[in-house]
């Protein structure tokens, strides 16, 4: 079985347990989503690999990381991540990606990621649910934080906290490669 396999495996189960566990309908977690029904009917039978968009939607509708969706098992409470079970989420033909690298539940969603972007490269995010925050630290090249439509330079060496709530977009203006660590932390669902 596929890498590719096991996550969409992971995804279907994990989004239908999560999705009972809160007592959500198709059409509750749908609506909160921002996901049509017909796209939770195919992820929960493992017919379709979303975009990290959709995914990064639902898990913010279910109050859990992205980390908890695409975990293949539950386990211990001490979780060492291999640096190839790292996942790979977004990605452009410059070369510039992100990792998720870990994440866990405490008490709502904590996610860390490693994030690498080449000159000219930027991801937009939209809003994360109220009250979430995000943390990065620039370890080379700078940052281009912009923040509901307010630019913000972040250079190397530099960390950063923001409230997510708002659209926003990571980019990098400069002339050689971004590496940043960031954090994200998703309040649970109330």
């Amino acid at each position: 079985m596929s890498d590719l396999d096991l996550l969409t495996q992971s995804l279907a189960r994990n989004v239908k347990r999560w999705r009972n566990d809160r007592g959500f309908t198709l059409d509750t977690l749908a609506a909160r989503a921002g996901v049509s029904r017909g796209m939770l009917i195919q992820i929960e039978q493992a017919r379709t690999n979303p975009s990290i968009g959709t995914v990064v939607k639902i898990g913010d509708a279910l109050g859990i990381s992205i980390t908890t969706l695409l975990d293949y098992e539950q386990g211990p409470k001490v979780r060492i991540v291999p640096a190839e079970q790292a996942v790979r989420l977004w990605h452009t033909d410059a070369g510039s990606y992100n990792r998720l690298l870990a994440g866990t539940e405490a008490p709502g969603p904590l996610e860390m990621w490693d994030w690498h972007m080449m000159p000219g490269d930027n991801s937009s995010s939209d809003p994360h649910p109220v009250g979430t925050v995000e943390i990065a630290h620039v370890t080379s090249g700078e940052l281009t934080l912009t923040v509901d439509g307010v630019e913000h330079r972040v250079p190397t060496g530099a960390s950063v906290t923001f409230e997510a709530g708002l659209p926003h977009v990571y980019g990098n203006t400069g002339d050689r490669p971004l590496t940043m660590i960031m954090a994200v932390s998703v309040p649970p669902v109330q």
